[in-house]
């Protein structure tokens, strides 16, 4: 049976930061010794020691390591017609959103200098795609088409093998649409770790994106000095919904479960300012719960971190939503999208009662790639940026060598780098500029 935890902030006064809140702090001690064993062991020894790590964590024998192209398209071709449909509707929302902010390549001329800045993606992408408790070729969506669309030359997919070595037809066939290169059937720490350095039959990347487990966030942290990772802290997932008498309150209970179905060390949150109706979202969520073939899931997550939030008003809803930073907020209250630009701190907030963030799971657009364990105060949804660089290319003309060249010479020696001072003064003697 699950259980939600009650908070009564009601009388509390004063600004709230994330620690003043239970259930907030990952204990990531312990993971994070066993994540840097392993990334050491695969980084050392590579093929090796991810396949004994893949028969260790996963109970797996591999039989073979990489899937390429040919399986992708076979996976495609067997798969139900409505799941392929649905995979190319969910492909073509987030390829869609994401062409509509390609960057341009920008131009300014002014004193003489010439500045362009081009923007140039990296030739190689790692996504990683959870496994084990469920599959998710959405992940392989949200993923590596945003990667395409930044324009990756070549995009690799990680993700846990099925008990028989192999891969499911829905994830295999979603990396067909997506255009994957390969599919390395490895997960947990040791899949990030062979991207990150690479094995014979796949070599390293240069950007490590995806969602995953506490230890794969980890590992992700580990590898980052040597790969390049988004500065979110893509982990368990997290909801925290907002709403009150004027939502049907199964509508909040079953989106309560939405997110912690996906398993241990997730967050869900209810902040309300109406306890009678509170009452009744916590007994439609036992009811859901006590029934769902995955209660165990949602049990687990929801008892160790599931809350009730009684607050005093929308206000204090609010700024307990911005202590906590969430991966998705929801706001379901009547006329909540009044209140939609006044968040400053979620991955993505979702409005009104037919929002539920399982929307942006699949189809809304944005990847679903988030920022979590309130690492929302400072990072954001998986970007292009995420995998791309900018270059800019400065074109010195000799005209500025007199209209800025005396402002370089008078820093640098307030710097006391002479070098720099005499750089500028050599090349205005040589072009005669007084």
């Amino acid at each position: 049976m699950a259980s939600l935890t009650l908070v009564d902030l009601r009388e509390r006064r004063g600004p709230l930061a994330r620690s003043d809140l239970p259930g907030l702090v990952l204990a990531a001690d312990g993971p994070r010794a066993l994540v840097r064993e392993v990334v050491e062991a695969v980084r050392q020894r590579g093929e090796a020691a991810l396949v004994e790590f893949t028969q260790r964590f996963d109970g797996v024998v591999p039989t073979t390591l990489v899937l390429e192209r040919d399986a992708m398209a076979r996976a495609y071709d067997r798969l139900e017609r409505r799941l392929a449909d649905a995979l190319r509707v969910a492909r073509d929302r987030v390829r869609a959103a994401y062409e509509a902010e390609l960057p341009r390549t920008t131009k300014v001329v002014a004193d003489g200098i010439e500045l362009r800045r081009r923007i140039v993606p990296v030739e190689r992408a790692g996504c990683y795609v959870p496994g084990g408790r469920a599959r998710y070729p959405s992940s392989v969506v949200h993923t590596a088409v945003v990667a395409r669309v930044a324009g990756v030359r070549e995009v690799v997919v990680a993700t846990p093998p099925l008990p028989d070595g192999g891969l499911d037809d829905a994830t295999l066939a979603a990396c067909h649409l997506a255009g994957v290169d390969a599919v390395l059937l490895a997960g947990g720490a040791q899949a990030i770790a062979a991207m990150a350095y690479g094995i014979p039959s796949l070599p390293r990347v240069d950007v490590i994106v995806g969602p995953g487990n506490l230890f794969v966030s980890l590992a992700k942290q580990e590898v980052a000095r040597d790969v390049g990772v988004p500065g979110a802290f893509a982990g368990p997932s997290e909801v925290v919904i907002v709403a009150d008498g004027s939502v049907d309150p199964r509508l909040a209970a079953i989106d309560l479960a939405v997110q912690a179905e996906h398993g241990p060390h997730g967050l869900a949150w209810l902040v309300t300012w109406d306890q009678r109706w509170a009452v009744r979202v916590v007994a439609d969520l036992e009811e859901y719960v006590a029934t769902s073939p995955r209660q165990a899931q949602l049990a687990e997550t929801l008892n160790a971190n599931g809350y009730v939030a009684l607050v005093r008003d929308r206000d204090q809803a609010l700024a307990v939503a911005e202590a906590i930073a969430p991966e998705h907020l929801e706001l379901l209250y009547d006329q909540a999208a009044r209140d939609a630009d006044r968040v400053r701190c979620a991955g993505v907030v979702f409005v009104g009662r037919a929002a539920s963030a399982a929307f942006g799971d699949y189809v809304a657009g944005p990847s679903h790639v988030l920022p979590t364990a309130g690492t929302a105060r400072f990072a954001s949804v998986l970007g292009l940026e995420d995998f791309q660089r900018r270059i800019h290319v400065v074109e010195v003309h000799d005209d500025a060598l007199a209209r800025l060249g005396w402002a370089i010479e008078a820093i640098a020696e307030a710097e006391g780098l002479v070098a720099h001072a005499d750089s500028i003064r050599l090349r205005r003697a040589w072009g005669g500029v007084s």
